[in-house]
C-alpha cells in the first residue's frame, strides 16, 4: 500500500500484486510437529516433556534451514543484479536470517510476533529483569513474590543455556547456506555471532494496552495491531445473517490452527456441544470437521472471517486459544475473552488478559465444559469485563498514527538513515560485569580494605609510639 516493491519469502500463497514478488518455499512440517507434540490430551494429562520443548527450538531452526537452503532463495542471493534497501525477517528463536542483510549490504529489521522478552531484546539492548518482567513462558504476572522471582531467574538461565547449545547448530547451518553467496560476491563471511546483534531495530507485535509498561530501547517499536484492517471487511452473507439475527448475542469460538478443535477428546467435544445447547446465546465455532447432532444455536464452520465477526456489535464474547494476534484483535474491537491456552506465548497472553480484567482463563481438563459454562456466565453477566475491555480498547486506539502507518514510517526511517545507528542502545556492547558494576564494586572494596588496613597500621604505629614514650618516661 505504501508503494514499495517487496520480495516475500513464505510457505503460504499470497494474492498477486503489481509490486509483490513471492518466493514460495515448501511448507515445512512445523505445524504437523506442533500437532503431534502439543495435543490437548497431553495438556490434560500434563505430560509435556522437556525434550519436546527442545524439539520446538529444533523445529524453528529446521524451518530456517529449509528457507535459506531453498533453490529459489539461493538463486536470489547469488544474483548480482538483486538489490534490497532493507531486510525484514521474522525472529523465531534463531538469528540465521541475519545473513541476508550482509549478502545484500542493507540494514536488518527483526519482526517479533510476541510481547517483548529477553531473547529478542538482548539482540538490540539487554535482557529484561526477571524481578519485574515476564519471560517467554509467562508463568506469572508482576508483582512477583520470592518464589516467582526465583522461578523467573531460573527460566532466564535455562533459556540462555538452551541458546548456547543451539548456537552451534545455527552457526553450521548459516555457514553452509550462505557460503556460496558470500563467495560469489567476493565477500568474507563473518560468523553468525558477529551478525546476531546487527539489527537496526525490532518491530514488535505488542502494545502497552495488552502488555506491561516495560522500559524498552529506542529501537524497539511496538506496532501491535498492524495486521488488522482499519475498515473491517463486509461479512459474507451466511455469517451476516447469523450475527444480525441473534437475539441474545453471538459467542465466537476458535482455537487457531496449530491445535484445531477437532483434535479434542470426544468426551470434551460432546460435553461442549451439550453445554452450548443449553445456552441462550448463538455460538459460531471454528471446527475443522463434521459433527452429528449439532445444536440449533451452534454453527460449525471450517473457516471464519475472525476480524469481521469480532467487529460486529452482536459479537459479545470471544473464546480463544490466546494467540497474540487474537488477543490484539479482541482489544481492537472491544470484545471480552475467555482464554484456553495450549502452548507457547498463549499462556502469557491469557494471563495478561485476566490480569487486566478483560476475561477469564479455562484450562483443558475433564471439567472443561462445566468450567467454561461458569466462565461464560460470569463474563456475560458481569458488566465489569465489557467496561474494562472498552477502556483498554480506547487506550489501544489512542495513538498518533495507526500501527500500520507507524510500521511503514520506521522501515522507511531505517532505509533513509542507513541503519538508524542513532537508535542503537549502548547497553548492547557493555559486558555483564560492567552492567552489574562488579569492577567498580571490586575496586571500591579494595580501596575500602586498603583504607581500613592503612588506618589500622597508623593507629597501631601511633599506639606503639605512645607506649614507647611512656616506657622512656618511666
Amino acid at each position: 500500500k505504501a508503494g514499495h516493491e517487496l520480495t516475500y519469502i513464505t510457505p503460504y500463497p499470497k494474492t498477486p500484486a503489481p509490486n509483490l514478488r513471492v518466493i514460495q518455499i515448501a511448507e515445512h512440517a512445523f505445524e504437523e510437529k506442533m500437532n503431534s507434540m502439543f495435543t490437548i490430551e497431553k495438556l490434560i494429562d500434563n505430560t509435556f516433556a522437556l525434550k519436546e520443548m527442545f524439539s520446538i527450538l529444533k523445529s524453528f531452526i529446521d524451518t530456517a534451514n529449509d528457507t535459506v537452503s531453498n533453490t529459489e532463495v539461493q538463486q536470489l542471493m547469488l544474483d548480482p543484479q538483486t538489490h534490497f534497501d532493507v531486510v525484514i525477517a521474522e525472529w523465531m528463536l534463531t538469528e540465521i536470517f541475519s545473513g541476508f542483510s550482509t549478502i545484500f549490504n542493507c540494514p536488518l529489521i527483526w519482526s517479533s510476533s510476541m510481547e517483548p522478552h529477553s531473547p529478542i531484546l538482548q539482540l538490540i539492548d539487554e535482557m529484561v529483569h526477571p524481578a519485574y518482567s515476564s519471560n517467554m513462558l509467562g508463568l506469572f504476572e508482576p508483582p512477583y513474590n520470592f518464589f516467582q522471582r526465583a522461578i523467573n531467574t531460573l527460566i532466564e538461565i535455562g533459556l540462555k543455556v538452551a541458546k548456547w547449545f543451539s548456537a552451534l547448530i545455527e552457526e553450521q547451518i548459516y555457514k553452509e547456506a550462505f557460503a556460496a553467496a558470500f563467495k560469489a560476491k567476493d565477500l568474507v563471511q563473518p560468523s553468525l555471532e558477529e551478525l546476531r546483534y546487527s539489527a537496526a531495530l525490532v518491530l514488535g507485535n505488542s502494545h502497552v494496552s495488552s502488555g506491561a509498561p516495560l522500559k524498552l530501547p529506542q529501537n524497539y517499536k511496538a506496532i501491535g495491531g498492524y495486521h488488522i484492517d482499519e475498515q473491517s471487511k463486509p461479512l459474507p452473507k451466511e455469517f451476516k445473517n447469523i450475527l444480525d439475527n441473534s437475539k441474545h448475542g453471538v459467542i465466537y469460538f476458535s482455537l487457531g490452527s496449530i491445535v484445531p478443535s477437532k483434535s479434542m477428546p470426544a468426551e470434551i467435544k460432546n460435553g461442549l456441544f451439550e453445554m452450548f445447547r443449553n445456552l441462550k446465546y448463538t455460538v459460531i465455532w471454528k471446527f475443522e470437521d463434521e459433527f452429528q447432532n449439532v445444536p440449533d444455536n451452534v454453527h460449525i464452520v471450517k473457516w471464519a472471517p475472525q476480524q469481521s465477526i469480532l467487529a460486529h456489535p452482536n459479537c459479545i464474547l470471544f473464546i480463544t486459544h490466546g494467540g497474540l494476534l487474537s488477543t490484539t484483535e479482541t482489544l481492537h474491537h472491544g470484545v471480552p475473552i475467555i482464554g484456553m491456552p495450549i502452548f507457547g506465548d498463549q499462556a502469557m497472553n491469557v494471563k495478561k488478559a485476566v490480569h487486566k480484567g478483560i476475561g477469564l482463563e479455562v484450562k483443558f481438563d475433564s471439567d472443561t465444559p462445566k468450567n467454561l459454562k461458569a466462565a461464560i456466565n460470569e463474563v456475560l453477566s458481569n458488566q465489569k469485563y465489557r467496561d474494562r475491555v472498552k477502556e483498554l480498547s480506547l487506550i489501544y486506539h489512542d495513538r498518533p498514527v495507526s500501527p500500520g502507518a507507524e510500521l511503514v514510517h520506521w522501515v522507511e526511517h531505517v532505509v533513509q538513515t542507513k541503519g538508524a545507528l542513532h537508535l542503537r542502545s549502548p547497553a548492547l556492547h557493555v559486558p555483564l560485569y560492567q552492567k552489574l558494576l562488579l569492577d567498580i564494586i571490586f575496586v571500591s572494596l579494595l580501596l575500602f580494605l586498603g583504607f581500613v588496613f592503612f588506618v589500622k597500621f597508623m593507629l597501631t604505629r601511633y599506639l606503639k609510639k605512645k607506649t614507647d614514650i611512656r616506657k622512656k618516661t618511666l
